[in-house]
């Protein structure tokens, strides 16, 4: 998985949201979402088809998608950049599975 770079971006997020403190709600449903990302991108890579792949990199752009909702709503401005690169990676590895699907 080390060549996996989504994979890697998820696990470098993962490690600085784990630095962040959060209280209330916020906290957990941040900590959720997060760890979302990663596991869900190990778990599609390791699934024969494209189509449970797709699915399950799927759900890990909505849990992007949540993480970076959290980020504007908290103005967490050390993490968007990096938050913002996994997401254009994730979309980019959805889409390319969408477009192989098509073909």
């Amino acid at each position: 998985m080390q060549h996996f770079r989504t994979y890697q971006l998820a696990l470098e997020l993962a490690k600085l949201c784990r630095q962040i403190r959060l209280s209330g709600p916020y906290k957990n449903q941040f900590d959720r979402a997060v760890l979302s990302i990663a596991l869900n991108l190990s778990e599609g890579s390791s699934r024969e088809s494209k189509r449970d792949r797709r699915r399950f990199y799927e759900i890990a752009l909505g849990s992007i998608r949540e993480t970076q909702t959290l980020i504007e709503i908290l103005d967490l401005k050390e993490i968007r950049k990096l938050t913002d690169q996994l997401a254009a990676s994730a979309y980019c590895l959805c889409r390319s599975l969408r477009d192989e699907g098509a073909l």
